[in-house]
């Protein structure tokens, strides 16, 4: 979202009468992800991004953490980390992508701590409570095997 501001905002300085569409493009969840990262690396000195390496979404919170001078890995689970990385490491910041389980993120944090870790810091994002309703057919599929 940011890359895309620099190039719209030039584009609005060149083209005066450009119009853009109506909505946003990007997904709620991945702008509230992207722009926990630019918090997280405030502090962190290395960043581990939660979420598979065939999500565009999880690699782009890697780069964003390394165009802001930050090591950072992209893993599937704790068990693809190494403990090497964090040699000389003061604090580690984990991030997910939006289809992450939390469940992920907790294993890794627990790594984190038998290999050391002393302390954990949630930092508080927006609160997400957006909720989607089955689609039609499964709704109703839901409701005659309930009954």
């Amino acid at each position: 979202m940011t890359d895309t501001k620099i190039m719209v905002d030039a584009l609005r300085a060149r083209f005066k009468s450009i119009q853009e569409q109506k909505k946003d493009d990007i997904c709620y969840a991945t702008q509230n992800r992207q722009d926990a990262v630019y918090e997280l690396a405030k502090s962190a000195d290395t960043i581990l991004v939660v979420g598979s390496i065939n999500s565009s979404n999880s690699t782009r919170l890697r780069e964003i953490a390394e165009q802001l001078g930050k090591k950072a890995y992209l893993i599937d689970t704790a068990s693809d980390m190494q403990q090497s990385w964090f040699d000389g490491v003061a604090v580690v910041g984990v991030t997910a992508g939006a289809s992450a389980p939390e469940v992920l993120v907790q294993e890794v944090i627990n790594q984190l701590k038998q290999w050391g870790g002393k302390s954990t810091i949630e930092i508080q994002g927006i609160e997400e409570k957006v909720v989607f309703s089955l689609p039609k057919g499964l709704k109703k599929e839901k409701e005659l095997s309930a009954s």
